[in-house]
């Protein structure tokens, strides 16, 4: 007979307590807020949960207790954010099985369409822009798979990188995942989540390429494709 215990167990991972922390409503509103990278207070996930700030400072401090929210103080002020890019590569994982919110209104659509179209997925860029940059760092031998699911820098992206102005060291430094496959739950293929997406995403900001928009979607600058372009192309 089966031990009830091992409900929801696989191999040597308790899956339970996670899951019955990211399966309420207001827990799942609040951690997809935070996928967004930024820091935000208690009041603020309040507001974007649609609920009392007790009733969110209460859901927080269990998101907390369970690892998957982390606090910072400033001052006076507590700032909330997710524990790690892991934590928002399983929310991203989950909005591919999710069904998508009905649209109902041309405000909901634009949003819809804009965060198809490039978004942040944490602290990377994701959406339609976000896997035509792997592909296009593919194409052009600038990046290799390692296995299944990671990459490597060949010589040609280490200039490339180089020549955006992210030191290299910098890619050493952490230790974080490099740059691996992250399913894309818009476009239904992969970005690049890790250190290189994200100092990509952040140099490309600082350029003007993409700005911020409304919460996690990203503006693509008119001449985007003219400087992606004209990036992807030196070194040759």
């Amino acid at each position: 007979m089966t031990d009830p215990r091992d409900s929801g167990r696989v191999l040597d991972r308790d899956l339970a307590p996670v899951a019955s922390l990211i399966g309420d409503p207001t827990r799942i509103a609040i951690l997809a807020a935070l996928a967004e990278g930024h820091a935000l207070p208690a009041g603020e996930l309040a507001r974007r949960a649609g609920v009392h700030p007790a009733t969110a400072t209460a859901h927080l401090r269990q998101l907390v207790d369970g690892g998957l929210v982390s606090v910072r103080v400033q001052g006076r002020h507590r700032y909330h954010e997710l524990a790690g890019p892991r934590v928002a590569a399983v929310v991203e994982a989950l909005a591919q099985l999710a069904p998508a919110t009905p649209v109902r209104s041309l405000r909901s659509d634009r949003a819809a369409r804009n965060l198809a179209e490039a978004r942040t997925c944490y602290d990377h860029l994701a959406g339609r822009r976000g896997v035509e940059l792997r592909d296009r760092l593919l194409a052009v031998d600038a990046l290799q798979m390692v296995d299944d699911r990671d990459h490597r820098l060949t010589p040609r992206g280490h200039r490339l990188v180089g020549n955006l102005g992210i030191d290299a060291r910098q890619l050493n430094m952490t230790r974080r995942v490099f740059a691996r496959v992250c399913v894309d739950w818009t476009q239904r293929r992969p970005h690049l989540a890790g250190a290189l997406p994200a100092l990509l995403t952040h140099r490309f900001l600082e350029l003007g390429w993409v700005t911020h928009g409304p919460g996690r979607s990203l503006r693509v600058a008119p001449d985007y494709e003219q400087r992606l372009d004209a990036w992807l192309t030196e070194s040759r």
